[in-house]
């Protein structure tokens, strides 16, 4: 929409290259009062079909974990049954089980059940796991006469993978039949996993048989590897999994081997378009910190669950074949992001479940942040809320400032494989105008989205939280929170009454504040494979849903009027609310003291008092509204005044009443919440002195 278009001459110059182009064959009629969508600026977004090229089928490998208690392997079995009824007929399905040793299913003989069995102590190379499962292709002799064969029929028939309808009741029995691993497990010792190389063989298997075409490797897993390449803990059970203490004080001695096995798996199917999902369901951890590149680079799904019979497992996978309104699913395959930028622009990187391609250019900035040093990346997978973060930088060429009253421009090219097997490119482009920071400060005010700008330097955040220590991040956070105050707040010099935010900024400080104490940013009371869990989902989700997670919406619910927001807040826990707070990862109903009482009296059971009855009700039909839509499903917790569980939401709000400041005058209301964080006045307090302060 924003190249300039010539239409006597029949030519269009592109904004970002400068080239001059004649019109397409199929547009060549267009004229002023005929045009294109893609002139019109209403349509920044278009997205084109491509006619050619083999359709690929989807394909579904099950990679599952044989060692688990009985009743959970019993429910993961229903599980994927019910699955394969979800699948479109000419789907490719392979299975492949593993426990100590592995066990590569042969899915297409008749009657009896074959399958290849490996060691799991021993990593094997790509080539040696296709050789051994006969994927080696022969080498055909020339005939005289005969045509070669094209190339370009793909070898569907693979022995390992086959099309749904072929098979559909072998796998249902065959999986029907899946026994727990047979090796005996002594007391006092964790049974041999040998994950590693199970996903070692999966990648393998893909590799030789469709490379560079959409697939889904899932892992099912009920504990952690525990033998050959890629094991986290040894078997014995007197050893605990890594803590993020023994990581500190570097006594996690599997932990970077194992890592560094991962990614040399996770950059292999990232390489062939692959994606890895890793759905983990046990009481202990199961070594995600270990294996979250996996999902992390190839746009994989990650599931943390308790155990494979609960219905937060089962639903969450339910989702993941969920239909949209055509009767497709909402997955894609295989996208290639290509950013285009003009002149003043440069591109610093990309966060988000992605890898670098590498493609240099002249629009690729020096200054890494995040995955950089490239104008383009591949995402294996997509669904409709996947987002990237990407971060660019404005650069003036040969001190030539920039023009006033111009625009900058930036193309977003996304080749992708829809799940109806067409390749699919989407193309957004948009145009801003440029202001001068020294004279239209005030443009730049009144432009500033500061939900986005929160979520786009948390993410930067969580991404160096990744490799750096937790107080050089929030030091980080601190530093560039106090240069935008000193940038866009009013204030007179070292007088910190006198300082004021524009509407446009009045939030971002107090997103910063629950950022720095979010499980993203604090390890604190959370193991490594839950804050690698919260980090994973934090890095692919939009902003409404990322601002959930930083912020949590807190609703009240009392008989004084319909349910409202309330704030984060520890004023808000009064007695005679009920409180429903949404967290993302869990959703929390909260009765307050007077509240519990009633209940515990019975008053809902009364006719008389049938309006508690209701009000009790209302926050559970809310809540069960946001767990029908959300993936992965939330955790819900049900609790009152003085339960156990009421930690989820004391631990939250903000502190503005502690054992602190409890007896000072005129406070009536609230719950003092034991801790010794800063609320955030007093974190408002610090940044204004440190803002206005003509030292810093």
């Amino acid at each position: 929409p924003c190249s300039q278009v010539d239409y006597r001459a029949k030519l269009w110059a592109c904004n970002f290259c400068f080239q001059r182009n004649q019109f397409p064959p199929a547009y060549a009629g267009i004229s002023e009062v005929n045009q294109p969508a893609e002139l019109m600026p209403q349509f920044s977004t278009v997205e084109y079909i491509v006619q050619r090229g083999p359709q690929m089928p989807l394909i579904f490998l099950y990679v599952v974990d044989t060692c688990l208690e009985e009743e959970d392997l019993q429910a993961l079995k229903e599980s994927l049954q019910m699955s394969l009824s979800l699948l479109p007929p000419d789907a490719l399905v392979g299975l492949i089980t593993f426990g100590r040793m592995i066990q590569v299913h042969e899915l297409s003989c008749e009657g009896i059940s074959k399958s290849y069995v490996f060691r799991g102590t021993k990593d094997l190379t790509a080539k040696q796991i296709q050789d051994m499962l006969g994927l080696s292709r022969p080498a055909v002799p020339m005939q005289q006469g005969r045509p070669l064969q094209t190339p370009e029929q793909p070898i569907i028939s693979s022995r390992f993978l086959q099309p749904v309808h072929k098979i559909d009741m072998n796998l249902t029995d065959l999986l029907g039949e899946l026994q727990r691993d047979p090796w005996p497990v002594t007391q006092g010792k964790r049974p041999l996993r040998s994950t590693g190389v199970a996903l070692s063989i999966a990648v393998g298997l893909l590799e030789g048989t469709f490379p560079n075409t959409g697939a889904r490797m899932m892992l099912f897993t009920g504990g952690p590897p525990t033998q050959g390449p890629g094991m986290v803990v040894g078997d014995e059970l007197k050893t605990p999994i890594r803590s993020w203490h023994d990581i500190e004080k570097d006594n996690a001695r599997f932990m970077k081997k194992a890592t560094k096995h991962y990614e040399t798996l996770a950059n292999r199917s990232a390489a062939n378009g692959h994606c890895i999902d890793i759905y983990a369901c046990a009481l202990d951890q199961t070594g995600l910190l270990e294996m979250k590149c996996c999902a992390n680079v190839t746009g994989g799904h990650m599931v943390m669950g308790d155990s494979f019979n609960s219905s937060l497992f089962k639903q969450t996978f339910q989702r993941v074949f969920s239909k949209g309104y055509n009767g497709e699913f909402r997955m894609a395959f295989g996208a290639n992001l290509d950013v285009k930028t003009s002149r003043e622009l440069k591109i610093a990187g990309a966060i988000g479940p992605c890898t670098s391609l590498n493609a240099k250019g002249p629009c690729v900035s020096e200054n890494e942040l995040g995955i950089g040093g490239t104008s383009q990346w591949k995402i294996c997978s997509l669904d409709p809320s996947t987002t990237l973060a990407i971060y660019f930088e404005v650069v003036n060429q040969h001190n030539a400032p920039i023009p006033q009253g111009g625009r900058g421009a930036v193309q977003f090219v996304t080749q992708y494989q829809h799940p109806s097997t067409q390749r699919r490119i989407r193309v957004t482009t948009i145009a801003r105008n440029w202001a001068d920071s020294q004279t239209q400060l005030q443009h730049i005010e009144a432009a500033f989205d500061q939900e986005a700008a929160a979520v786009l330097m948390a993410r930067l955040g969580v991404y160096r939280a990744e490799s750096e220590e937790g107080p050089d991040v929030l030091r980080w956070l601190d530093r560039q929170l106090i240069r935008l105050c000193q940038k866009f707040g009013q204030y007179n010099k070292d007088d910190p009454n006198s300082f004021r935010l524009s509407e446009s900024f009045s939030l971002y400080p107090q997103f910063i504040f629950h950022l720095r104490r979010s499980p993203f940013l604090q390890v604190f009371n959370n193991s490594p494979d839950e804050s690698s869990y919260y980090r994973h989902h934090f890095a692919r989700q939009d902003l409404t849903q990322s601002l959930i997670m930083i912020q949590p919406i807190l609703y009240a619910y009392s008989f004084h009027g319909p349910p409202e927001p309330v704030l984060l807040d520890s004023s808000s826990i009064v007695p005679d609310r009920i409180l429903l707070m949404d967290t993302f990862f869990q959703i929390v109903i909260y009765l307050g003291e007077t509240i519990a009482q009633w209940q515990k009296a019975g008053y809902q059971d009364m006719p008389e008092y049938e309006n508690f009855k209701h009000l009790l009700q209302a926050p559970l039909d809310d809540a069960q509204e946001i767990l029908q839509t959300r993936f992965p499903m939330p955790r819900y917790i049900h609790t009152e005044h003085g339960g156990s569980q009421a930690r989820f939401l004391l631990s939250k709000v903000n502190p503005s009443q502690t054992h602190n400041n409890l007896y000072a005058w005129g406070q009536e209301s609230g719950a003092p919440i034991l801790t010794d964080d800063v609320s955030l006045q007093v974190f408002m307090d610090h940044l204004k002195k440190l803002a206005v302060s003509s030292a810093s």
